[in-house]
């Protein structure tokens, strides 16, 4: 049995030696051939690799080393269809699941979905007024819920005009529990025509958006993407069965729940979950399984970078680290430091019609469209105007694309059917203001990444700034997530966030940074790797030193609150040091100071 079993393109290329011009002509033949043998869904394709290599690990447990088989996942997943088909969960209705990290996420997803229910993945963290929200938008007729979870799911859902039936998972004595539920289903493996028919365009998940800030939007997510996410990563990843692919990123995301369980199932390799990312179990944990893929997200590889030394920290048997947003800063001294041997960085969305891969190793960027694919390619930079927040547009009415190493606005072109079909959020009016039309002709449509991105002449994107945050100063534009990548690489910065602030009689607005710290920072030290990395106004004229700094469940730093509070120190009790460009160094900011600027005698 090889990793192919649900498509007729053969294995993998080597994955040492391929080209990337043969990854990309495998993965656009994976991809291609979907649906064409039947399989319509996850839970099929791996249903099938079960009968071909019943006993070969699926899923392992990090914390307990636990197993299941890839015949234990589809038995699992086969009883869990069974009970959602006894218990009316077919086409047209949905279930919502918040539960941890662990072996029966997957499972149980897989299930419900086989049997043509779509399920709703509310992120655990989630509380009050968020997490009715999750429910409300999603609308389940029932709630899988953690027993640990039960406590905050039962206070958002008492918001609710219709609360969910509720089953606990977790509790194997309660009788209304999912235990109970599914130890009355046979567990052998599904038979032909037992479940419904369903096509690759069916909506299978709820996946929602993880903003720093606003209230999430519940993305669409159909059988047919979830496939071609785990084809296209798997082939151009190179993964096989051989594979152990580490995974602790939250698995109600797309990333950790769909990419690097999809990727590595259906290359008939073995997913080994965390509950959570830790710096601290994180190489033991990779090392005990040994694990040759790890998936990533960029702040994962900065926290690693930041903690002490691990004594298996290169003693290890990961050939490949897989993610997004390993910036150009961090990527040569953590493949360095951690000996990875490759890296394959990707940028795509949930709900996005773009994807851009760089399977060839280039540091710093996020991947590009190859030869083949240039000539249908989706992914388009326009001019941003930064005043308005949108796409600059021409006299004519129509956008302008961003010239080589200019900074412009990604677009991805929606397309009825496809890689481009935009499958929306559950929100109607949210989905449309995704949508630009009329972009270079009349009647045209692309899909608003909010990313901007700039290309070079061999036509790899990069990474520039998040629309919304990128601010102007002294008449020029500050990208944060350029300057935040800078300020996090000098010595003593475990985490930095960088944002505008308004300053009175002064247009446009200053920077200022929020740093988190080690013993070994220090402020002069900081300041000369500012003066020689970026200029002058782009430099954090303001600095404010926190304890620590609040992530999202992705590890991406919350800014709203703390640039909600700016420089104010009736509101901010961290220390904050302005920078003197006389002395050439940051000074304590004073209630002086602070009186100074507010009333205009002190000028920036």
């Amino acid at each position: 049995m090889t990793a192919t079993h649900t498509s007729p393109i053969g294995p993998a290329p080597h994955r040492e030696g391929a080209s990337a011009a043969a990854a990309w002509a495998l993965a656009l033949a994976r991809t291609g051939a979907i649906g064409r043998d039947g399989v319509q869904t996850l839970s099929e394709a791996i249903a099938g690799i079960a009968r071909e290599r019943p006993d070969a690990p699926a899923i392992v447990d990090a914390a307990s080393g636990a197993a299941l088989s890839f015949s234990d996942l589809d038995r699992r997943a086969a009883r869990y269809a069974r009970w959602a088909q006894e218990a009316g969960l077919g086409p047209g209705t949905v279930a919502a699941l918040l539960l941890p990290n662990g072996p029966d996420y997957l499972p149980a997803w897989l299930g419900l979905t086989r049997a043509g229910a779509t399920v709703a993945l509310p992120n655990t963290s989630l509380t009050g007024a968020s997490l009715a929200h999750c429910l409300q938008v999603a609308s389940p007729q029932v709630a899988i819920v953690a027993a640990g979870l039960v406590a905050p799911y039962g206070a958002a859902s008492a918001r609710l005009a219709a609360a969910p039936t509720l089953l606990v998972h977790g509790a194997p004595d309660d009788p209304d529990g999912i235990e109970a539920a599914l130890a009355r289903q046979p567990d052998e493996p599904l038979a032909e025509g037992e479940m419904p028919a369903l096509a690759l365009r069916d909506r299978a998940l709820c996946i929602y958006t993880s903003g720093t800030t606003g209230l999430p939007k519940a993305a669409n997510v159909s059988h047919g993407r979830i496939l071609t996410w785990g084809h296209w990563f798997s082939a151009l990843a190179g993964l096989d069965e051989t594979d152990r692919l580490y995974d602790c990123l939250p698995m109600f995301h797309s990333v950790g729940g769909v990419v690097a369980p999809g990727a590595a199932l259906l290359a008939g390799g073995a997913l080994v979950v965390a509950e959570r990312f830790s710096a601290r179990r994180f190489w033991d944990e990779v090392a005990e399984h040994d694990c040759t893929v790890f998936q990533y997200i960029g702040e994962l590889c900065r926290y690693l970078l930041a903690a002490p030394t691990h004594p298996l920290e290169r003693r290890h048997g990961l050939r490949l680290a897989l993610g997004n947003g390993l910036g150009a800063k961090v990527w040569e001294p953590f493949q360095e430091r951690f000996a990875i041997p490759r890296i394959v960085e990707f940028y795509a969305a949930t709900e996005g019609t773009v994807s851009l891969t760089n399977v060839e190793g280039r540091v710093g960027a996020v991947g590009r469209v190859p030869p083949i694919l240039a000539h249908r390619s989706p992914a388009i930079l326009v001019h941003h105007d930064p005043e308005t927040g949108l796409p600059a547009r021409g006299s004519d009415g129509f956008c302008r694309r961003a010239a080589v190493g200019e900074t412009g606005e990604l677009l991805g072109r929606i397309e009825a059917a496809g890689a481009q079909r935009f499958e929306g959020y559950t929100d109607g009016a949210e989905s449309e203001r995704k949508i630009l039309r009329d972009v270079f002709k009349p009647g045209d449509a692309w899909l608003r990444t909010g990313d901007l991105m700039r290309t070079d002449r061999q036509g790899y994107f990069y990474f520039v700034d998040r629309v919304g945050d990128t601010f102007r100063w002294k008449g020029e534009n500050v990208a944060t997530s350029e300057v935040a990548e800078i300020a996090a690489s000098a010595p003593g910065v475990v985490a930095a966030a960088i944002y505008g602030v308004r300053v009175p009689g002064a247009e446009g607005r200053a920077g200022m940074a929020a740093l988190a710290t080690n013993e070994t920072f220090d402020l002069a030290v900081f300041r000369e790797r500012l003066v020689r990395d970026l200029p002058a106004y782009a430099r954090p004229i303001f600095l404010r030193l926190c304890p620590d700094l609040a992530t999202t469940d992705t590890l991406k730093i919350r800014k709203d609150g703390l640039a909600a509070q700016g420089y104010d120190l009736e509101r901010v009790a961290d220390p904050i040091f302005i920078d003197d460009p006389i002395d050439g160094a940051y000074r304590p900011f004073t209630p002086e100071l602070h009186r100074a600027l507010l009333d205009g005698t002190l000028r920036l």
